[in-house]
């Protein structure tokens, strides 16, 4: 009998943790988030950037969107009016590494560039760390915070 009921427990065991392993890689692949979607829409905003598409930009920014740059921070409006006037250009970024994560209905976008830009007339080269956050409100993704992190000694 201690043989029958021991023989029962390991069973149910087993049965129980191949559902769970069944459950976490489904949940896995039916996600309801793409990482590469918010990829190639990071770099789709890198490529409007550099082309000095403002008005298709200001369509990605959220309304309460903040970006974060060595020389300050500022809201949606400022950011366009930069990009409009030149203010900066970004004329490329060299994308080296991305990772996204996803919280919600907020994703969390990673990269390491080099970013070759125009800034008050002068080119320059530096290194970041870029963290964009976007989030997904009416079924459509939209850029929330843009923040640049230089990296020293690169």
């Amino acid at each position: 009998m201690k043989v029958f009921i021991l023989g029962l427990c390991f069973f149910l065991t087993s049965a129980i943790a191949a559902s769970a392993q069944k459950k976490a890689s489904a949940s896995k692949t039916n996600s309801p988030h793409s990482e590469q979607e918010i990829i190639n829409l990071s770099k789709k905003k890198w490529q409007w950037m550099a082309d000095k598409k403002a008005d298709t930009l200001a369509a990605l920014f959220h309304e309460n969107a903040m970006f974060v740059h060595m020389g300050g921070s500022w809201g949606k409006e400022q950011e366009v009016n930069i990009i409009k006037s030149g203010g900066i250009h970004y004329k490329h970024a060299d994308i080296q590494e991305t990772s996204v994560k996803f919280i919600g209905n907020t994703a969390i976008l990673l990269s390491k560039i080099r970013l070759l830009a125009v800034v008050g007339g002068n080119e320059v080269t530096n290194p970041f760390i870029v963290t964009e956050v976007y989030v997904k409100e009416a079924n459509k993704w939209t850029l929330g915070s843009l923040s640049f992190t230089r990296l020293m000694g690169n």
